[in-house]
């Protein structure tokens, strides 16, 4: 029996983390599979926020249009006492900017969100296998292994890198045996419910506190009849089931006999799980989302910090597929488990204050939005290095948004020319546009846009600053050289030595050598070359 083409990664679990995975590796040109243990795409409401930054990789991804379809803003809440519905502003709701494309936190149930993302990676030629459930995962240095079974029976697939994305309870975690230290409370459990309701008001997000944390909200679900009821639970309390305990007991705590549920769509049991994976990989295996870490719901944080892992994984395979040094995917962990890191205490806290009946516990502000993360002080973004800073931006942090004039006086977003699966770099001022011009760039991987602000370019890459949006986002004081990478954060910033430096901080980053051996293969695609 000859043994199966090895595909370049196989990824385990089909929620949005695996999901924003996959598009950002078939835009790349890689062969990539998808498969899920579940029967059918998630139906549940669970995870319903998505934050800003999470908007902006959906845009990039090419699925924002479809999330924004999907969704709306958050309504504000209404805090019911006895009988009186005090409206209070969760979300402070905010105006657009040259800088901040997207700054509020949309409102979409996460079946939506997943939808949007298997149509997205549907319309580049790949389709989730559903019914797929892995039960054995092997690796040696070239390639892994992975056995799953379906309807059709056992079936082997031989990849050159596998990602689990396979949830909480991951499968592929275990099969590496990586720990996944923190906490689960089994005492502390909430009954989510979605629901067609009537007898209840669209426009708020209602809440019921009551004393010892008990709690009951409902927040409407865009372009439906639907709430999704959280139902926090006493410790000794048996979760309701059919539809008319539920009722009931809503009606016992809310006191409001309006209130009627007429169709149960989806439910499930929430523990507050508070956990961090020790590692974010093994060998040729990689983790991203709730495979790595779990949150509580409370901020919106789960969905969008494994969204992101994904997207800061993709580039790094694609490059090192490319050829790039394999110690880049090392960076993974590096960047993304701080993060993780410092979400779980920020969820952690609001979901402790709602316990305890604290209006900030319920407050959402710019440290969930997740716009200010930072990779500054990493291995790619080391804070003692030569690469400069710019007056409000170091390496590492989030590349901001611009509109910029091109040549045929058309204005045009930065993230329009961002948009891709190609690096970026700006050279602001004369001395920076010359220096990248003599740039050198690899052959093979992610390739290079070049852009000029300012200076004389041809090929319709020059573009000017008229209203300081790009000056004044980037924080420009002079001649400046700025590499973005893949995934819009800022991979060097040059405001001397450009070209010595930025070519320094390009080795870390891209394929160096033109050839390959045979576990990093070629791939020709849109996405490959050296520049454009």
């Amino acid at each position: 029996m000859n043994s199966p083409q090895a595909i370049d990664v196989l990824i385990i679990g089909a929620g949005p983390s695996g999901s924003a995975l996959a598009i950002d590796l078939v835009r790349r040109g890689l062969d990539v599979r998808i498969v899920d243990r579940s029967p059918h795409a998630f139906d549940g409401s669970r995870a319903k926020g998505i934050q800003p930054r999470s908007l902006e990789v959906l845009e990039d991804l090419g699925a924002l249009d479809d999330v924004l379809a999907g969704g709306d803003l958050y309504p504000k809440l209404g805090l019911h006492a006895g009988p009186i519905g005090v409206p209070w502003k969760m979300f402070p709701h905010k105006e657009a900017t040259p800088d901040v494309p997207y700054p509020n936190t949309w409102l979409i149930p996460q079946f939506r969100t997943d939808r949007a993302l298997h149509a997205r990676l549907g319309e580049l030629g790949r389709e989730v296998e559903f019914g797929k459930e892995l039960t054995e995962l092997t690796q040696d240095e070239d390639t892994v292994v992975a056995k799953v079974v379906g309807a059709d029976g056992v079936e082997e697939i031989v990849a050159r890198y596998a990602v689990g994305a396979d949830g909480g309870s991951s499968a592929v975690r275990k099969q590496l045996d990586i720990g996944f230290a923190g906490t689960t409370d089994e005492s502390d459990r909430v009954l989510i419910v979605d629901a067609s309701v009537s007898g209840l008001a669209r426009n708020r997000w209602h809440m019921w506190p009551g004393l010892g944390g008990k709690l009951i909200g409902a927040c409407p679900l865009p372009h439906s009849d639907m709430f999704q009821w959280m139902i926090r639970l006493t410790p000794d309390e048996k979760p309701p089931q059919e539809i008319g305990a539920i009722i009931d007991r809503i009606h016992s705590h809310t006191r409001n006999r309006h209130i009627q549920l007429h169709e149960i769509h989806w439910e499930s049991v929430f523990r507050p799980n508070i956990r961090l994976a020790k590692h974010y990989g093994r060998g040729r295996v990689f983790l991203v989302g709730d495979a790595a870490h779990v949150h509580t719901p409370a901020g919106a944080q789960g969905l969008n910090t494994g969204m992101q892992d994904g997207y800061n994984l993709g580039w790094k395979l694609g490059q090192v597929l490319a050829g790039a040094d394999p110690a880049l995917l090392s960076t993974y962990e590096a960047e993304r488990q701080p993060i993780a890191a410092g979400v779980l205490g920020l969820s952690t806290e609001k979901w402790g204050g709602i316990a305890k009946l604290d209006p900030s516990s319920m407050k959402r502000g710019k440290d969930e939005q997740q716009l200010s993360l930072t990779y500054y002080g990493g291995p790619l973004a080391p804070a003692d290095s030569d690469s400069g800073d710019t007056s409000t931006l170091h390496v590492g942090d989030r590349a901001p948004d611009a509109r910029l004039l091109g040549a045929d006086g058309a204005e045009t977003r930065l993230f329009n020319l961002f948009q891709g699966p190609h690096f970026t770099a700006i050279a602001y001022g004369p001395g920076a546009a010359r220096d990248l011009e003599l740039l050198d760039w690899p052959t093979t991987g992610a390739q290079l846009k070049r852009l000029t602000v300012g200076s004389a370019a041809g090929d319709g890459r020059a573009f000017s600053d008229p209203k300081n949006t790009l000056q004044s986002a980037y924080g420009l004081t002079g001649d400046t050289l700025l590499l973005i990478r893949p995934d819009g954060y800022i991979g060097h910033i040059a405001t001397r030595d450009f070209l010595t430096t930025t070519q320094a901080a390009v080795r870390a980053m891209a394929p160096q050598a033109k050839t390959r051996t045979m576990s990093q293969p070629s791939h020709t695609s849109p996405g490959s070359g050296a520049t454009e």
